[in-house]
């Protein structure tokens, strides 16, 4: 952000020091302060003592609906961000105080192109729900189906801008002045935020993956995603169908009920990220309904994630080495995986690994926490160079969540128990018969193309060859501390040169007595003397100060 427009949102930078200020983050604002501490007199130091993750954490909820998105996105960067941090701010609480109807029907309005009393039957003004970006509603069409309306908050577009930009401006701060955040390129994550948060606020891309999971889904019977009524949807507005269910910590199960209904939402979960390849990215308790007829229903799909089939057969090698505690393999299948950046150290990382593996990969101990394991791994990959995709982070996400709400029905939930015959099945994708086909067919596609492309090729070559037109370039690389050698080298010789000329020559001048004569001794001698003291000691000066002469 441009200091013009900081300073055209000065109050809302001023809120946002105050809330950081009294969460105690005094020390870090200091080093980012643009106007001398003014914010030092707006409150008292914090007197709680809380973890620096959870002030991190509560200071967001107090920011408001930009900063606890923008948390809950960036919970889904373990390869950037601290173990610790990333487990806070998937505590955020989306809830937030409702708007009044009046304020509410604006966006409706708008949408709709229609008052809320001509396109439904019934609506019920009060909201069942109210988050950071939306409230919903019950209502019933004209046709007799009823629907759960969700309304995007009004003007929220104008107000994440704006909390997105000084974001972006603090980030890029600490970015510059404060040393220990550089590893993790806050500006890169903010953007990132951005993206993904803009992306949330139209609901058209959530009608868009709630339809395609539907399309995808197997087991229909077992777990679903609400039926969206399309043609009410737009830009700030989801219709879809009513679910009549109770949340995971309310429904009412027996105990094998409960261990039926978390072993299909897990396993509907390992089937969209290892088959399908499309997931639900926060399968969270409170984005899941089980309704009355025992079936998992998959809430709030405004952020799903992707992965391609070589993401996924490399995910599934990540599994298979898990389980067989094979670190080597691990960090082997990562940086395949991954682009890294410069050399990192493999044997440093298959000593995290190792250490990760066995505090929550423990089968002997029967501590399995998969997605926990995979939140470690990915920080452990992105410290040492090994950027992997922001789906796999997404995919961590997920799996974590799926585990903590099916542990919430079933203590003894076993999700690796679960996750083998999906790997089979991957497995015979990867090595069937079909499998070999397809890559056979497209590396004789490739051969065939090159083959057809290679004569035309060389026959390019001839012809620049012919008209002189062949130009080969060579750069050198690595070689500028060499030049610098060089450069400093030949430059200390000449001077050098010069020092010893000028007391040869000042030898000459004092032993021919050459005036004039000052104390009896001639002047233009002693002058040259002195000239190659000052260069002497100038030389001997620079070495010792800049370990070369410039």
């Amino acid at each position: 952000m441009k200091p013009l427009g900081l300073i055209h949102n000065a109050v809302r930078a001023k809120e946002i020091f105050s809330v950081l200020a009294r969460h105690g983050f005094a020390n870090l604002l200091n080093q980012v302060d643009p106007q001398g501490g003014w914010w030092q007199r707006l409150v008292p130091q914090p007197a709680t003592r809380r973890t620096l993750w959870e002030r991190t954490r509560l200071a967001l909820e107090e920011l408001g609906p930009t900063f606890i998105k923008a948390g809950q996105i960036m919970s889904m960067r373990p390869d950037v961000l601290p173990h610790g941090l990333i487990l806070e701010l998937r505590k955020l609480q989306n809830s937030v105080t409702p708007l009044p109807f009046e304020e509410m029907r604006e966006v409706l309005v708008d949408e709709l192109e229609l008052e809320p009393r001509e396109v439904f039957a019934t609506f019920d003004e009060t909201p069942i729900a109210s988050a950071s970006l939306a409230q919903v509603y019950f209502a019933t069409l004209p046709d007799g189906r009823e629907v759960a309306v969700k309304v995007q908050r009004p003007n929220l577009s104008r107000s994440v801008h704006t909390d997105l930009d000084l974001l972006a401006w603090f980030a890029g701060q600490l970015h510059q002045r404060v040393h220990a955040f550089q590893p993790y390129d806050l500006p890169a994550v903010v953007a990132e935020v951005r993206e993904g948060l803009l992306r949330e606020l139209d609901f058209r891309n959530e009608v868009l993956n709630q339809q395609y999971f539907n399309t995808l889904n197997p087991h229909p019977e077992k777990v679903f995603a609400p039926a969206v009524v399309e043609e009410l949807c737009g830009e700030r507005v989801l219709v879809m169908e009513r679910i009549n269910g109770a949340s995971v910590s309310a429904a009412r199960l027996t105990r094998e009920e409960a261990q039926r209904i978390a072993a299909n939402g897990a396993e509907s979960i390992l089937h969209q990220v290892l088959v399908i390849g499309f997931f639900h990215a926060d399968p969270h308790a409170g984005n899941i309904l089980i309704t009355p007829d025992g079936r998992v229903c998959f809430l709030d799909w405004g952020m799903a994630g992707n992965l391609t089939r070589r993401l996924r057969h490399g995910l599934a090698d990540l599994l298979s080495a898990a389980v067989s505690q094979d670190a080597e393999r691990i960090v082997q299948i990562a940086a395949e995986l991954g682009s890294p950046s410069g050399r990192a150290d493999l044997r440093a990382m298959e000593r995290d690994v190792t250490l990760v593996l066995r505090q929550d990969f423990n089968t002997a101990l029967n501590h399995v926490q998969i997605g926990r394991v995979m939140l470690k791994l990915l920080f452990i990959f992105g410290q040492n160079g090994i950027n992997i995709t922001r789906d796999y982070s997404l995919m961590a996400k997920a799996v974590l969540s799926i585990e903590e709400t099916a542990r919430t029905l079933d203590p003894s939930f076993d999700l690796p128990r679960l996750a083998r015959p999906i790997l089979r099945e991957q497995q015979r994708e990867r090595t069937g018969p079909r499998a070999m086909l397809r890559e056979t067919r497209q590396f004789l596609h490739t051969l065939a193309t090159g083959a057809r492309e290679l004569p035309s090729g060389i026959f390019r070559i001839i012809r620049r060859m012919e008209r002189d037109d062949l130009t080969i370039k060579f750069r050198h690389e690595g070689l500028e501390d060499l030049d610098d050698a060089l450069k400093t080298a030949s430059n200390r010789i000449t001077l050098g040169v010069i020092i010893g000329s000028l007391i040869m020559g000042s030898s000459l001048i004092v032993t021919a007595r050459v005036g004039p004569n000052v104390f009896g001794y001639p002047l233009l001698g002693m002058a040259g003397y002195l000239l190659s003291a000052l260069f002497g000691c100038y030389i001997v000066w620079d070495i010792f100060r800049h370990g070369r002469h410039r």
